[in-house]
């Protein structure tokens, strides 16, 4: 079949960008979206090391900085960005292509820096921002994960105060939601990205 008989996908393809501060419940919601809606995860490229529970291609494509830096070069990567000044983070381009060509909802879980990125480069893509009720409440998270030390705690919430402040400030993103309650923010979540995915139908015509 060639490219040009290839039959229209009944739904139209939805790219859907969602981000939010360290301990904001995201990667909870995210998950949510995924399960409800059919939606699938776009994997990410990083130069970090794989841990022990880590697959290749599955949860993070592993690359060296060399090959990173090619990505990079060839305009392989949707959006990058480097993380505390020690690893390379970035979404590779293809996959997502592809998987919106096939008409399917792609999830992409990333900070502020990289979705706006994203933007630029796909200015039909659905921004989401998730964020807490107060900075006390995100405190409280962040020291109830038990991972880190106070001085991390320290760092992680500075830079949660400037993410939050950056994704309102950029008017980029379509929709906030306040995770004040776990199962109303999966369940607001997945409304309007349901919502908008029937207006990306509508304009299309499917």
């Amino acid at each position: 079949m060639s490219t040009t008989d290839r039959p229209t996908p009944a739904t139209p393809g939805l790219l859907v960008v969602i981000s939010g501060p360290s301990g904001v419940g995201k990667t909870t919601i995210v998950r949510a979206v995924k399960d409800r809606l059919g939606g699938m995860f776009s994997v990410s490229a990083t130069t970090r090391p794989r841990t022990e529970m880590e697959r290749h291609g599955v949860d993070y494509y592993f690359l060296s900085e060399e090959e990173f830096v090619g990505m990079l070069e060839r305009g392989e990567l949707l959006e990058h960005a480097e993380v505390f000044g020690r690893h390379w983070y970035g979404t590779p381009r293809r996959p997502v292509v592809e998987a919106l060509a096939a008409g399917r909802l792609v999830i992409l879980e990333i900070d502020v820096q990289g979705a706006l990125q994203v933007k630029q480069g796909a200015p039909d893509a659905f921004m989401v921002f998730i964020e807490p009720p107060d900075e006390e409440t995100l405190l409280a998270r962040l020291r109830a994960r038990g991972r880190d030390d106070e001085d991390a705690i320290a760092r992680r919430f500075a830079e949660a105060r400037s993410e939050i402040a950056l994704a309102r400030e950029s008017g980029r993103y379509d929709v906030f939601i306040v995770n004040d309650d776990l199962e109303r923010a999966q369940r607001d979540t997945c409304a309007r990205i349901a919502e908008r995915r029937g207006e990306v139908a509508s304009v299309t015509g499917s």
